[in-house]
C-alpha cells in the first residue's frame, strides 16, 4: 500500500480495488493527475468523476451535507455515491457542468487506510476505457489501462466485486432527491 500512497502524493495515478469495482485514482486536489486520468480513459473532459472520502469530517470539509444524505448513507446496504452542490476546495476539472460533485463516504477498511494516509480525497473512476464494461475483477482490466497508470495495487486481485457500481443519488439544497443509478 505504501507504493500507492507515495505515487498519489507525488501526483501519480493508481489502479486499485474500490468498495465496488476496480478504479483508477489520484489525489483529488491535483489537476495534472486528474487530467492524466481523462487521458488514460480516453474520456471527454466534460464527464465528471467521483471522489472517495474516508471520514465524515473530510466529507463535511468538502460539502454541506444535508440531513437526508446522512439518512441515505445509513440506510443504504450497497455503496452509495451522493451528488452534492457547491463543493469547497476541489478543482473545477473534477466537477460536473453544474458545479456539483459525486462523493462516496466509504466503509471499506482498505480504502479508509489508503485515503487516511493520503490525507486528501481520492478520485475514483472505473478502470476501463470510456465506453467499455466496468471491471468486476482485476483480470477484466484492459492491459492498456494497467500499462498507463503509475502504480497498481497488489491487494485483492482474485476478488470479484459484489457490486458493478455504487448507487448514485443527486441531492439539491432545496430538498429535491433524484436516483441517478440504482
Amino acid at each position: 500500500m505504501q507504493n500507492l500512497i507515495d505515487t498519489l502524493k507525488s501526483g501519480g495515478t493508481i489502479l486499485y480495488p474500490t468498495d465496488t469495482i476496480w478504479g483508477i485514482g489520484c489525489d483529488a486536489t491535483n489537476i495534472d493527475a486528474i487530467n492524466k486520468i481523462f487521458e488514460i480513459k480516453k474520456r471527454e473532459k466534460n464527464k465528471s468523476m467521483i471522489i472517495l472520502v474516508e471520514s465524515e469530517k473530510r466529507l463535511q470539509d468538502l460539502v454541506e451535507v444535508p440531513e437526508m444524505a446522512w439518512e441515505i448513507m445509513d440506510l443504504s446496504e450497497k455503496p452509495v455515491t451522493i451528488v452534492y452542490d457547491n463543493p469547497k476546495g476541489l478543482p473545477k476539472e473534477l466537477l460536473a457542468d453544474d458545479g456539483s460533485i459525486g462523493i462516496r463516504l466509504i466503509k471499506d477498511n482498505y480504502l479508509k487506510k489508503l485515503i487516511g494516509k493520503l490525507n486528501k480525497p481520492l478520485v475514483s473512476t472505473s478502470a476501463n476505457l470510456s465506453g467499455d464494461k466496468s471491471p468486476l475483477k482485476f483480470s477484466d482490466i484492459n492491459q492498456e489501462i494497467i500499462n498507463s497508470v503509475d502504480a497498481v495495487a497488489e491487494e485483492n486481485h482474485e476478488k470479484i466485486s459484489e457490486y458493478s457500481g455504487s448507487s448514485v443519488i443527486r441531492l439539491w439544497k432545496d430538498g429535491r432527491v433524484k436516483v441517478l443509478r440504482e
